[in-house]
């Protein structure tokens, strides 16, 4: 019933995304596939996501859309000097959202719900929940730290 209303939600928020992930996992359960695959997927899911990610933002460069010679003009302006720090930020703010969802799995349902409602409603990028974890992670230890 939760898949239906999450698919519900994606219709209504017009969400390619979210309509296509649970088609998937609706058409997994269905088959009778659930018991095997959806313990991967929910393992090795998120590793997944960042190579396609990965790929994504390469793909330019294995082109030859981009290359040495626009990277080191790019470095010429503070736009390009404020992405890359928010690249590096980005990327060790999701370490450790890895670590936080490996170490508190509880977590997952939060974040996860987080970013249905970001998706769904406000037609976010479900890229939130490594970020969001990580984020969480770096509140928690502040808060313990203080």
């Amino acid at each position: 019933m939760f898949l239906l209303l999450l698919l519900a939600l994606g219709f209504l928020a017009k969400n390619k995304s979210l309509i296509v992930a649970v088609v998937v996992l609706l058409a997994i359960k269905l088959v009778g596939l659930d018991q095997k695959v959806l313990p991967i997927i929910q393992s090795k899911g998120i590793n997944w996501g960042v190579t396609v990610i990965t790929i994504a933002v390469l793909a330019p460069i294995a082109s030859g859309e981009i290359g040495f010679r626009q990277l080191v003009g790019s470095l010429q302006s503070l736009s390009a000097w404020v992405a890359l720090a928010s690249g590096i930020f980005v990327a060790l703010i999701a370490k450790n959202g890895v670590t936080l969802l490996a170490n508190d799995p509880h977590m997952t349902a939060a974040l996860a719900f987080g970013t249905i409602l970001a998706v769904s409603l406000f037609h976010g990028v479900a890229v939130g929940p490594l970020i969001g974890a990580g984020i969480a992670y770096t509140v928690i230890k502040m808060v313990e730290y203080f």
